[in-house]
């Protein structure tokens, strides 16, 4: 005799009035909370964002974009992301591999410094390069005497965009790399195939939307990344600020129009990156792990 009770008793008790009445209410109840979580902490910031940028008109607004500084807050922010985006997607690739692929002493201490930018303040990781690479730190003297400026200058900028954003690539390819194994890379060299030809024919098809996703948040984090920047930047107006120290520039200076102009860019770069995000999972039914 078999303990518990039978799939059509449970059914039976599942299909009672009260049963479905209760749980009819208590999905809804879930899905409102969410909601309005959601309404009140993302939707109706996001729609002040956009009201107060173009309080003053379109054309004001359009003009706000032709400032100097706002330019160069706008290059600078891309060029950090085109530099940073690639180097940890390279750095994400190794690591995976490394991880997923061999077995070695201090492999669980690497995987924990991957995470450790989660888990430490950006703040503090840019004060960590400036006690590094500024006038006082461990390299100030060497550096000042060789004409080099990594602080207050776009390498302390990306250094530090750098640290916050590497594990984005990484976490996403770990679980893939590991779940696959090693049996069709070990057939592939086994039938003759060289290590580039193996990634590239047997490794990245597998890997290639974990790895786009990656890359996405990676971008992301590095447009928008604001404590660790803030700490090496100096805040060299239309040298040294990227767009959202910007932001703060001109808020600061009560150009609310302007401040909330570039804040509008900013989020609607971060709309299409979850766009993107969201049409790589439909296509695709990846799903983060």
């Amino acid at each position: 005799m078999t303990g518990g009770p039978s799939k059509a008793l449970l059914a039976e008790i599942a299909s009672r009035p009260g049963r479905t009445i209760a749980a009819t209410a208590v999905k809804v109840l879930f899905i409102a909370v969410s909601l309005a979580f959601l309404a009140a902490l993302l939707f109706a910031p996001l729609a002040i964002v956009f009201a107060t940028a173009l309080d003053k008109g379109v054309a004001l607004y359009f003009a706000s974009f032709k400032d100097s500084d706002t330019l160069a807050a706008i290059r600078l922010t891309l060029t950090v992301a085109a530099i940073v985006v690639p180097v940890n997607t390279l750095f994400g690739i190794a690591a995976a591999w490394s991880i997923a692929k061999f077995e070695f002493r201090g492999k669980s201490i690497l995987i924990t410094l991957i995470d450790l930018p989660i888990a430490v303040s950006p703040v503090i990781s840019g004060l960590v390069y400036v006690l590094l690479f500024g006038m006082q730190g461990w390299f100030g003297l060497w550096l000042r005497e060789n004409d080099i400026s990594i602080i207050f200058a776009l390498p302390g900028i990306v250094l530090a965009t750098m640290f916050v954003t590497f594990p984005y690539v990484a976490r996403e390819l770990i679980p893939l790399m590991q779940q696959m194994g090693n049996d069709e890379e070990e057939a592939a060299i086994t039938l003759g195939a060289g290590g580039l030809m193996t990634f590239f024919h047997v490794t990245l098809p597998k890997i290639r939307w974990g790895l786009v996703y990656g890359v996405i948040l990676c971008n992301a984090r590095a447009m928008g990344e604001f404590g660790a920047v803030s700490v090496v930047s100096g805040h060299i107006r239309g040298l040294t600020t990227t767009m959202p120290l910007h932001v703060e520039i001109l808020y600061n200076e009560y150009n609310f129009v302007g401040a909330f102009a570039v804040a509008s860019l900013l989020t609607l770069l971060a709309v299409v990156t979850l766009v993107i995000k969201s049409l790589v999972e439909w296509r695709t039914g990846y799903q983060r792990h």
